[in-house]
């Protein structure tokens, strides 16, 4: 029995040593680098205007990685929102790799949807990264995606030759520079929650959801439905019932009789293209009920890069270090010039071209007034946005009331049929 003992304990720390000197300091998820040479099939969602630029970076990471590593990649094009729905609705079916919205990170993590950074990763991530966005990728004290861009927000994008810088500040002032020159002005209020909640934002209204360990939304504070918003919707009024408005947020509309357009950043290559040095951007203007001032308010958030979990530790390996060339300082610094994505890299966010970039100063003049966007419920975004029909259908401040009612109502019976 004693020389039976002897041989197994030999026979353990034999297995033992050898387990650990062939992965070093890896750790089980993160397999030793010699072993990642292949070919592999990738899959990757992301947003419509940078998949021509994806490509291109997935090229250079096949050209320049040293590991023997061949990416064959199918890149589709799928917003952030999008990626988010069909990750949550079928993981397995998901992009290996994924660009998601700061707002839909904690529902993803939940649903496992998201591989956790390794430990060396982390640390080159948190190193490289702005701290604020960094800290939207984390869950409790563990990273589970990439940093890819800060500026999911919007501001306003003007023609110079049509509206006098001046007149930014003031939406009223907006609407009859657009009305006398028989000119545009783009904002989605109809079509999208994400650009009528800036109006009750900017009037102290929140909309602030709650949601359990297991991820389900379980109430909402919501304060659109008040004085305060009734305030906000006389304001957005104004803009729903000019003959100018349009509901549309393309920088291409410039190009189709435009003077204004409310976008984010990744619009102002598209319209410096089409305006040239009209181009003009500033925060969100102010307007005025009642004889008091408020200014316009915004989402704001991030963008980030996750990768779906995958039961093979070299494949998940792979993945991770594709994702973090695709988010690393060079990388980032591309999107910057060829879609003007703000970046999330700390050297990259101090170069001279970040800091000039219109749009960019812009975006950071309307921070104050923006709002971090959270978890929201999917169903929201279709609920609020039909408070802009029922507003501009609305002829006198009772009916624009009676808009908020529904919209409340609307949101009581989510949480009825959802018990």
């Amino acid at each position: 029995m004693k020389k039976l003992f002897a041989v197994l304990l030999a026979a353990v720390m034999l297995f033992t040593l050898t387990a650990c000197g062939s992965g070093g300091n890896n750790g089980p998820d993160e397999p030793a680098e010699g072993e990642w040479a292949g070919t592999y099939d990738v899959k990757i969602w992301i947003a419509d205007n940078a998949v021509e630029l994806t490509k291109k970076q997935i090229a250079d990471f096949n050209s320049s990685n040293e590991y023997g590593i061949v990416i064959n990649a199918a890149i589709e094009a799928v917003s952030e929102n999008d990626s988010a729905d069909n990750m949550l609705a079928d993981v397995n079916a998901g992009g290996d790799i994924f660009c998601l919205s700061q707002a839909q990170f904690d529902r993803l993590v939940q649903a496992g949807a998201l591989s956790k950074l390794t430990e060396s990763a982390a640390k080159a991530v948190t190193e490289a990264n702005d701290a604020g966005i960094v800290g939207a990728a984390k869950s409790d004290e563990d990273i589970y995606a990439y940093p890819l861009s800060s500026d999911n927000g919007y501001l306003l994008y003007y023609d110079k030759s049509v509206i006098p810088d001046e007149d930014v500040t003031s939406l009223e002032k907006l609407i009859e520079d657009c009305e006398a020159a028989n000119k545009h002005f783009c904002m989605e209020l109809e079509t999208s929650a994400w650009y009528l909640a800036g109006f009750f934002f900017g009037t102290g209204c929140l909309s602030d959801w709650t949601v359990d360990k297991d991820g389900n939304f379980v109430s909402v504070n919501d304060t659109f439905n008040s004085a305060n918003g009734l305030i906000a919707a006389k304001g957005m009024k104004k803009l729903l019932d000019s003959p100018i408005h349009v509901s549309a947020s393309g920088a291409e509309n410039f190009a189709n009789g435009a003077a204004v357009v409310v976008t984010g950043t990744w619009g102002y290559n598209i319209g410096k293209a089409i305006l040239g040095d009209d181009i003009g951007a500033a925060a969100l203007p102010s307007f005025t009920v009642d004889g008091k001032e408020y200014h316009i308010g915004s989402f704001n958030g991030c963008k980030l890069l996750g990768v779906k979990p995958q039961d093979d530790a070299v494949r998940s390996a792979v993945l991770h270090k594709l994702a973090q060339f695709l988010t690393d300082e060079e990388r980032q610094t591309e999107r910057f010039e060829e879609l003007a994505w703000s970046p999330t890299n700390i050297n990259a966010q101090a170069s001279s071209a970040v800091q000039s970039n219109p749009g960019l100063v812009a975006l950071f003049a309307q921070s104050p007034y923006s709002v971090a966007q959270g978890q929201i419920h999917s169903s929201w975004w279709s609920i609020a946005k039909t408070i802009a029909d029922d507003v501009k259908a609305a002829d006198n401040d009772e009916e624009i009331q009676a808009a908020l009612d529904s919209y409340h109502d609307k949101l009581d019976s989510l949480f009825e049929t959802s018990d």
